[in-house]
């Protein structure tokens, strides 16, 4: 009886997990950063490898910091998004250029359009580990104090900027340094 029984409670022990796994979000991944400051970093620009950015230089500004690469089909899929989100010049959008080749990421945004304030590089892939970052694109939104407000995981959609990134930038801006 038992060699009947004991399939069969395997079998519905993986299927509750199958389930729970089918309606987990993956934009929704947790982030231990929230409400947290802002890792710090020295990073070269795309544009002036010779100057860097850092965190403090954003102080007392909301902005996002959105994890991309060349190589990234999804990045490529968000990338418009992130152009108009750009021309309405509703917040900085700092770029981490992830684990590419410095030529091929000038390229993509001479190509595609340049979203990006400044657009940083993490050849080595340091910048992005000290984030979390699980895989590109990520999105992470800064209040003025360089906290880390919010986490979007996946390519940002026009739904996700009118949702989310918008109400959320409004209230961080209203907000006094």
């Amino acid at each position: 009886m038992l060699k009947y029984v004991l399939p069969l409670v395997l079998f519905i022990i993986m299927a509750v997990f199958l389930a729970i796994g089918l309606n987990l979000k993956p934009s929704e991944i947790p982030s231990p950063l929230l409400n947290k400051p802002a890792p710090v970093f020295a990073a070269p620009k795309l544009q002036a490898p010779q100057e860097k950015l850092s965190p403090a230089d954003l102080k007392g500004q909301v902005w996002l910091f959105n994890v991309w690469a060349s190589w990234c089909v999804s990045c490529r899929e968000e990338h418009p998004v992130l152009n108009q989100l750009a021309q309405q010049k509703a917040v900085v959008i700092i770029g981490l250029n992830y684990k590419d080749d410095p030529a091929a990421a000038q390229t993509w945004l001479d190509t595609l359009g340049n979203p990006y304030t400044i657009s940083i590089m993490d050849q080595d892939g340091r910048v992005g580990l000290d984030w979390g970052v699980y895989g590109v694109p990520e999105t992470f939104v800064m209040d003025k104090k360089g906290i880390v407000r919010y986490k979007h995981t996946g390519p940002v959609m026009a739904d996700d900027v009118q949702r989310i990134f918008l109400p959320l930038i409004a209230q961080l801006q209203a907000e006094a340094p």
